[in-house]
């Protein structure tokens, strides 16, 4: 039987109920209104008739209208005949009446008899009364005892219903939910179990169907699912590279051999420890520790260089810290899976930088000299004392001057890289005025503005607070902002050199007026090597002065940058701090 079968039947049986309790409230009330109405026409009426009669009787003599009122009573008596022995009486009634009315001898005895007559028609209706209000009373009590009978039967049933059908409905759907939990956690060996031929018992049929089918796909899976992991755990034993895997909790869930090496401790010391307690007596996993990244929507990666002395060598490894995010089947928000480290051993590169930058500076130490030389006997060219030159004589002076010029600019900057590559910038901090730098950088920069008829216009420097520097380099990067904004300036043109105070900072800005950057080259333009093409496509200088002045800026603590919606040419700024 099907649950609409049954909530159908359920509600016919009350709608039976109902009907059956208010045709029993209505055939009762219909049979007591009947016993009613019986006693009031019939007997309360006859006995209204016969009082009317009587009282017309007693007053024949002093009441010229008691005949005519005793006439029309006893008609109307005639017409309402409902008891046996009714009819007899009212005929005897009416024979003697008209004996009276027509005046015959002995008056009084047939007024007599008409007396007697009456009263026992009153007293045959008065015993009718009595009877049927005591029938009328057994109709009442029947009533009652039907009612509270069937309303009894009837509460009984609907108190069962009320109490049995919400369960009927709601346990199932309890029993189901409570396994469809069980199933998301995995747990296939749940079964439902409705003893029912309806909907339920389908579902619970289709459910056990479904819990025994992901159960032995679960069991089917599972040795390829341990083959796959004994796999990658090969591959993580056999990396090169350190390998520390952690769960969301920050508990050691696996470490290869070299991260063990590394760290100084063995396997069985490390997996299935809580991490920060382990790193308690390591300073290496602590150092690892530190500073992981939170799990996010998306999984994210943080790193650092670590110099480590691993098998009596130093060596420098690349510190990874991998965030393992995982969204589950039917939801949409990430949760925290744990965190992989990985230690990526970077000895050889590093190793091989580092005689890159030797051989840059040593280079560059190197053709300082011939350099030099060449300056100087160009020098020596121009003096009239060793011999005057003609104009085609004094051109190509002019044009290895220019050169020479070119390659020690080029083996300054990049004496200037190498410090910057090896970490050996040596500064001499100390309280500069913002005004020396600037006229400094100014005047070194006066022959090549004049040349390209570029003026300077200064403002700003006037009790300008002392700045933490070191003279040298601030110069050098001034002089770099300032020769890059000759160069990108139209002829004729001008060069905005400002400053001011900010907090505890002072800010330098160099502004040009030419054709600027593209908005793709801005966030390039201090890169090493990095040479955003001019205003005809063509491009010049190393691409090294802007990434060397941010790393003399920041080495001195502050910040260098390119300000943005300066239309048209570009502005470039750098704040020191106030001595």
């Amino acid at each position: 039987m099907t649950i609409k079968l049954k909530l159908s039947l359920a509600l016919a049986f009350l709608f039976a109920v109902t009907m059956l309790l208010g045709g029993l409230g209505i055939y009762y009330l219909n049979q007591l209104a009947d016993d009613a109405r019986a006693i009031l026409k019939d007997n309360y009426t006859s006995l209204q008739f016969v009082g009317s009669m009587q009282k017309a009787l007693l007053t024949r003599n002093s009441d010229p209208n008691s005949i005519k009122t005793f006439d029309t009573s006893l008609r109307r008596q005639e017409a309402n005949l409902t008891e046996e022995g009714e009819k007899e009486l009212v005929e005897a009634v009416r024979v003697d009446f008209d004996q009276l009315k027509s005046g015959s001898r002995n008056d009084s005895l047939t007024a007599t008899r008409i007396q007697q007559n009456l009263l026992q028609l009153g007293a045959i209706n008065q015993q009718a009364m009595f009877r049927k209000n005591n029938v009328a009373e057994q109709t009442a009590k029947d009533a009652l005892i039907w009612l509270v009978v069937m309303g009894t039967f009837s509460f009984l049933i609907l108190f069962s219903f009320i109490i049995n059908f919400p369960g009927y409905i709601a346990n199932p759907l309890r029993e189901l939910t409570r396994s469809i939990q069980e199933v998301a956690s995995r747990n296939f060996e749940e079964r439902l179990h409705f003893k029912s031929n309806d909907e339920f018992g389908d579902l619970a049929r289709a459910f056990n169907s479904m819990a025994h089918k992901l159960d032995e796909y679960e069991h089917t899976k599972l040795a390829d699912v341990l083959f796959e992991k004994k796999r990658i755990d090969t591959l993580i034993q056999l990396m090169d590279n350190g390998i520390i895997g952690l769960d969301e909790k920050k508990t050691i869930r696996f470490v290869n051999p070299v991260a063990c090496r590394l760290l100084g401790v063995q396997e069985a010391d490390l997996v299935g420890k809580y991490a920060p307690d382990a790193a308690l007596t390591n300073d290496l996993l602590r150092n690892l520790l530190q500073n992981l990244v939170e799990p996010a929507k998306e999984p994210q990666v943080a790193g650092g260089l670590l110099k480590i002395v691993d098998e009596g060598k130093e060596s420098y490894f690349n510190r990874q810290t991998h965030v393992v995010t995982l969204t589950r089947t039917g939801e949409d928000q990430p949760i925290a899976a744990g965190w992989v480290i990985v230690l990526e051993n970077i000895t050889a590169y590093q190793e091989r930088d580092l005689a890159k930058t030797n051989f840059i500076a040593t280079v560059s130490h190197e053709l300082k000299t011939p350099i030099s030389a060449i300056k100087m006997s160009l020098k020596l060219l121009d003096d009239q004392r060793v011999g005057a030159l003609n104009e085609e004589q004094k051109q190509l002076v002019d044009h290895v001057r220019n050169d020479a010029d070119r390659l020690l600019n080029i083996t300054g900057e990049l004496l200037n890289l190498a410090q910057v590559e090896s970490g050996q910038i040596q500064l001499t901090i100390k309280a500069v005025d913002p005004s020396d730098l600037v006229q400094y950088a100014t005047r070194a920069l006066e022959v090549a503005a004049q040349q390209r008829q570029v003026r300077f216009e200064v403002s700003g420097f006037s009790d300008l607070p002392a700045i933490k520097a070191d003279p040298d380099k601030a110069t050098w990067v001034l002089v770099n902002l300032l020769s890059n904004a000759i160069r990108h300036s139209p002829e004729e043109n001008v060069v905005h050199i400002s400053a001011q105070q900010l907090g505890n900072q002072v800010e330098f800005v160099v502004r040009d007026y030419g054709p600027g950057l593209r908005p793709e080259h801005r966030a390039r333009v201090f890169d090493r090597y990095f040479r955003a093409p001019g205003q005809n496509g063509s491009v010049s200088g190393t691409g090294l002065g802007l990434a060397i002045s941010r790393e003399f800026i920041q080495t001195m603590g502050g910040e260098i940058g390119l300000k943005d919606g300066i239309e048209p040419g570009a502005a470039f700024y750098f704040r020191l701090a106030i001595a």
